[in-house]
């Protein structure tokens, strides 16, 4: 089939503009031979879980899925009862940009918190974490913490660990949104179970898109009395994969070695590089720190739309005129030389 597309063109719009690892691709095209049992009763979903298993540092069960929507709305749905809510930061994808699918296709009401800075605190949760045994409002029985955050943040460990004593203190379970999770590993120089098992954490959406998998997440279930009828709820969401060896394989080729933090190391290093590029440019306010593979800045209306007819980008804040940019796996230092360039001449 003939390419329908540029594939040198770069934008700086999300990480999921990126294309698939080579190695990612590679790994697809080795589980491709013979026949393999569908719905994850083959070799590679079972060295998933294995190998996930390592990384958390615990026996776990692994629910491979199509997308981080599914990842987050099969998750939530096994971890409340039909009366419960997750309380989540105001700016949570799953508040913000996922189509309502938590509301309309699991019936699960959100309570969401403002926050400053993208994540949540005890005390940001006591806000919501509330009217217990109060039959006229929906139970907060989850709390839902993104790693890293929408607005680029990274919790800390200890962070964490104050989040989950608090919601277990309440009776609440922990779930994380890590489509970015490894872009947090990386920005913490700590293994994965650092910041999940080991300080209280719950169930993970675990992430693989965003780094290099072409449509690739997992549930990752830390406790197995948080989470309810999973593997039912995968299919009547409509996340069970038959041919699942091809969405466990993509995981391997990321985490069953180090591709999974390469990719997020190198990521955030561009992002700092795009920071140190734009920072000190006249028309130039970066407005939030950098602390995975995202920057956040204010330009001026003229100047981004001038930006963007070289480099893709969207708005965060119309309001403002903040701007997100988002480096990935494949953003390479010419990339965000070239861009920072752009931007230089269009403020200039």
């Amino acid at each position: 089939m003939m390419t329908l597309h540029d594939p040198a063109r770069r934008t700086f719009a999300s990480d999921n503009y990126a294309g698939a690892h080579a190695e990612v691709l590679a790994a697809v095209a080795d589980a491709s031979g013979g026949h393999e049992t569908s719905y994850g009763a083959d070799a590679y979903t079972t060295r998933l879980t294995q190998v996930l298993g390592e990384h958390f540092g615990r026996q776990v069960e692994v629910f491979p899925v199509f997308t981080g929507t599914g990842a987050n709305v099969v998750g939530l749905s096994a971890m409340l009862p039909a009366w419960g809510a997750v309380v989540c930061a105001a700016s949570a994808h799953v508040h913000t940009d996922e189509g309502g699918a938590p509301e309309k296709v699991a019936g699960i009401k959100l309570l969401p918190v403002p926050t400053p800075d993208g994540r949540l605190t005890p005390e940001l949760l006591a806000t919501e974490a509330w009217g217990y045994g109060f039959e006229h409002r929906a139970q907060p029985l989850v709390v839902s913490l993104t790693q890293t955050t929408e607005l680029g943040t990274c919790y800390t460990p200890e962070q964490i660990a104050a989040l989950a004593d608090a919601a277990h203190a309440r009776g609440m379970r922990v779930h994380v949104d890590g489509a970015r999770l490894a872009n947090a590993a990386a920005t913490l120089d700590l293994p994965l179970r650092a910041f999940t098992s080991d300080v209280g954490v719950d169930v993970v959406s675990l992430g693989g898109t965003k780094n290099g998998a072409l449509a690739a997440e997992a549930v990752v279930v830390l406790d197995p009395a948080a989470a309810d009828g999973l593997a039912y709820l995968r299919k009547t969401q409509m996340q069970l994969a038959s041919k699942m060896r091809f969405v466990s394989a993509q995981l391997l080729a990321l985490f069953d070695g180090d591709l999974w933090l390469r990719s997020a190391q190198h990521a955030n290093a561009m992002a700092r590089r795009l920071l140190a590029g734009v920072r000190d440019l006249p028309g130039v306010q970066v407005t939030r720190p950098v602390e995975s593979n995202a920057v956040f800045a204010i330009l001026a209306r003229d100047v981004a739309d001038r930006i963007r007819e070289d480099f893709w980008f969207y708005d965060w804040d119309e309001a403002t005129g903040e701007v997100r940019w988002m480096c990935a796996f494949d953003t390479t230092p010419a990339d965000v030389d070239a861009f920072v360039a752009a931007v230089a001449k269009a403020a200039g």
